[in-house]
């Protein structure tokens, strides 16, 4: 049967790479990547130096699969859906293809595969079209690299901290912590102004950047830096911690 390990690679610097990854990389003949245009070939270049790093062996190939658009003009729940269902047909495609019966393929997902990754939503819809057996290599999370960039505690004591998106944040506010994912819009700029944020983008990277302070000392200027590296690089991953004051 053909197998496939999704692998969490961390969020963006090798050394985040675990020993149960490495062995799980050496194990595979195909990966499988997505492509998302020019703006993003960094993306799949780090991929691809991390297998040059840890791979002990030549021989395993790379197979880049155009990414489908999501729709902008569908509610947004329904476009998410219309993507996975689109990426499950493109890759159980590519699976049956590329993927022989037996050979091991794999899925290299930033940060880990549990956290606001779709892989692992995709492949059970990729199974009722082809058949594979699969595991889970967990991963650095982008949370753990913030925090341990920033050198302070996810949490204070005795405190639950929310995870959450931009979207949610906008829509529902926060009291106490929250790590807020997948913000577009600088969200943290409508939470009141003695709220304490930190924040990061491209952690891991060579471009790492790090902001902390309260929204009101620190917020437009992240915003703006925000704005700049989108702008230099073409795209942008970013995840920052709040704490109220309250």
């Amino acid at each position: 049967m053909r197998r496939i390990h999704v692998i969490g690679i961390g969020a963006g610097d090798p050394d985040y790479v675990t020993a149960q990854a490495i062995s799980a990389l050496n194990d595979t003949q195909v990966f499988f990547a997505m492509d998302k245009g020019d703006a993003k070939d960094d993306l799949v270049a780090l991929r691809r130096h991390i297998c040059e790093r840890f791979i002990e062996q030549p021989g395993y190939r790379f197979v880049e699969l155009p990414d489908p658009t999501r729709a902008t003009d569908v509610h947004y729940e329904q476009a998410v859906s219309d993507w996975h269902a689109a990426r499950a047909r493109l890759w159980a495609q590519a699976i049956e293809a590329e993927l022989p019966d037996g050979a091991c393929g794999s899925f290299l997902a930033w940060g880990d595969p549990s956290l606001y990754d779709s892989t692992l939503r995709i492949l059970d819809r990729v199974a009722e079209h082809v058949e594979f057996e699969f595991d889970v290599i967990p991963g650095i999370t982008a949370i753990q690299a913030l925090t341990a960039r920033h050198r302070i505690p996810l949490n204070d004591i005795g405190e639950a901290v929310l995870i959450t998106t931009g979207r949610r944040l906008r829509d529902e506010g926060v009291r106490g912590a929250a790590v807020v994912m997948l913000d577009c819009e600088c969200s943290f700029l409508g939470t009141p102004a003695d709220t304490r944020i930190w924040w990061g983008a491209y952690l891991g990277t060579p471009d790492e950047l790090l902001v902390h302070g309260t929204v009101g000392e620190v917020g437009d200027r992240i915003a703006e830096i925000r704005a700049a590296a989108r702008e230099r690089h073409g795209w942008i991953m970013d995840i920052y911690l709040l704490r109220t004051a309250d």
